[in-house]
């Protein structure tokens, strides 16, 4: 984690005179969460642009924050141009952020997540007080399930054209196989999603799941994420920026991600060793949490990570239903940690993991670790 030059030690009798005493490296700069908004997340938004998606999440956002667009240092969106059909889309996006005053600005061809992260890090290096994140998707425009085949290696997989949901059910039966799950537990992990996203006032789904037809055998619809649109914004600050603009700032404590190999043969389907050693590095297992918000478009999913993050009962897992219940690309991941972040400033958790995934089979994943303090 990057770290600003601490204080000199005060001079050792031990350190020979005119030596120079060495320097010890200052605590890691704390940086929170302190608006998160969303849109209502619909099956489809033909009848605005993105720029007209993002702009009332933006403006709830800043609101929230009681910041105005001039007094945001950076601005980082996360977007893909697979989805919108065009190169360079989000310049298109930027028209809701305002052309004046002139920003600071990045962006990743990537989940909102990972803009957050690209934002985290700009906080923490000391080159800003305040970011605005934000990342939207529209995957009405065209078929996803094809799209998405797209990002598979372009030698070997992507000619096949294996869909998302074929990928899925791969993995879904090498689960059950296994003996990690059974169809059964899969409807229940649908079940529970649903059902929680009734308290969701932007959830695309809620309440009960049909039993559906088979879509790739063994996953069936109520097992697989709705295809739909939407966007996210999160406002993050550091250290007393933070507490000045929330009551309970949602403090990022740790945060890494790791990615896993191309070919998918090479892979054991059952496991995700990145998302293990990112929530290592995050420092997700040096103390329990209590809710976890994870990123798991399928309901296997969600039982892969489960193992991987060691989560037991005990933890309440996709609180807001999760990606079962609203699943806007490029979106969800930064919709997961302001899920939490809503938890931590709410009073209803005091340490929550989230986390955040791109690829087929969860090839890459985020984790991040939010507390908020003791009141």
């Amino acid at each position: 984690m990057p770290a600003t030059p601490g204080p000199t030690k005060a001079p050792d009798p031990a350190t020979a005179p005119g030596q120079a005493a060495p320097s010890r490296p200052a605590p890691p700069r704390e940086v929170a969460v302190v608006a998160f908004a969303q849109s209502d997340h619909t099956r489809d938004t033909a009848e605005v642009s993105e720029a007209e998606l993002l702009l009332p999440v933006l403006q709830d956002a800043l609101a929230q924050a009681g910041l105005r667009a001039k007094e945001i240092d950076f601005t980082c969106s996360g977007s893909s141009d697979y989805l919108a059909g065009r190169a360079f889309s989000f310049t298109m996006a930027l028209d809701s952020v305002g052309a004046w005053p002139p920003i600071a600005e990045s962006h990743v061809e990537a989940d909102g997540a990972w803009a957050l992260y690209e934002a985290w890090v700009k906080l923490l290096t000391g080159d800003a007080e305040t970011a605005l994140v934000y990342a939207y998707g529209k995957s009405s425009s065209g078929e996803v399930r094809d799209v998405l085949t797209r990002q598979l290696d372009p030698y070997y997989l992507a000619p096949l054209w294996p869909d998302s949901v074929s990928l899925a059910a791969l993995q879904a039966q090498a689960l059950i196989d296994a003996g990690d799950t059974d169809e059964a537990g899969l409807a229940g992990v649908a079940s529970r999603s649903r059902a929680d996203a009734a308290a969701n006032p932007h959830a695309q789904l809620s309440g009960p799941v049909p039993h559906g037809a088979y879509v790739v055998r063994p996953l069936r619809t109520g097992d697989c994420p709705p295809v739909g649109d939407g966007a996210a914004a999160v406002v993050l600050a550091a250290g007393d920026t933070a507490r000045r603009l929330c009551d309970r700032p949602a403090w990022i404590r740790g945060m890494d991600h790791r990615i896993e190999a191309h070919g998918l043969g090479v892979r054991d389907l059952t496991d995700s060793p990145s998302t293990r050693l990112a929530a290592e590095r995050a420092g997700a297992f040096e103390r329990p949490v209590d809710t976890a918000e994870l990123h798991a478009p399928f309901t296997s999913q969600e039982v892969v990570l489960r193992k991987a993050l060691r989560l037991d009962d005990g933890v309440r897992v996709n609180p807001s239903g999760g990606a079962l219940a609203a699943n806007p690309m490029m979106a969800t991941g930064l919709i997961r940690i302001g899920e939490a972040a809503l938890r931590v400033r709410r009073g209803e958790a005091r340490r929550v993991l989230a986390h955040a995934t791109s690829g087929p089979c969860l090839q890459q994943n985020l984790v991040a670790v939010l507390e908020g303090e003791p009141r």
